[in-house]
């Protein structure tokens, strides 16, 4: 994890990559909870024997549950020592290139785009790349915006 004493410090380091997160194995009860909280019951989320038959082979994440990964492996690529709060702006340019399928392992790969000031702080953009193990493709892109105040 790199770790940023202040907002100055992090601003000094834009076009730099972040860091990269851990691995974490994407689970079917991650993915059934998903489908209960969002109401997507899509068979290719939840039906494995239906999925096995379908186009990916077995089930795949469902994409929103793959961008909402995102603040758990920001968590761990990066850290601002000053901030006091942090909140969410929004994302941009959100693409899934490839699926991310349940039982794999996934990470993810952060490189700061900008820093602006805002009147509560900074609003910090960053670029995440999630990369599924053993993937040769990127199973999501996202530019998220977080604002940081110190």
């Amino acid at each position: 994890m790199r770790v940023f004493k202040d907002l100055a410090e992090l601003s000094a380091s834009v076009g730099e990559e972040l860091g990269v997160s851990e691995w974490h194995e994407v689970t079917q009860e991650q993915v059934n909870q998903f489908a209960e909280a969002t109401g997507d019951h899509q068979w290719i989320h939840v039906d494995p024997e239906k999925a096995a038959q379908g186009p990916f082979g077995r089930t795949i994440a469902h994409g929103y549950l793959t961008v909402s990964l995102i603040p758990m492996l920001s968590a761990e690529t990066y850290k601002v020592e000053s901030v006091k709060m942090g909140v969410n702006y929004g994302s941009e340019k959100v693409r899934f290139p490839a699926p991310l399928p349940v039982g794999s392992r996934v990470r993810g790969r952060a490189t700061l785009v900008e820093v602006v000031p805002v009147a509560l702080g900074q609003r910090v953009a960053v670029d995440f790349t999630l990369e599924v193990e053993g993937g040769d493709k990127p199973v999501c892109v996202a530019r998220t915006l977080a604002i940081f105040a110190e």
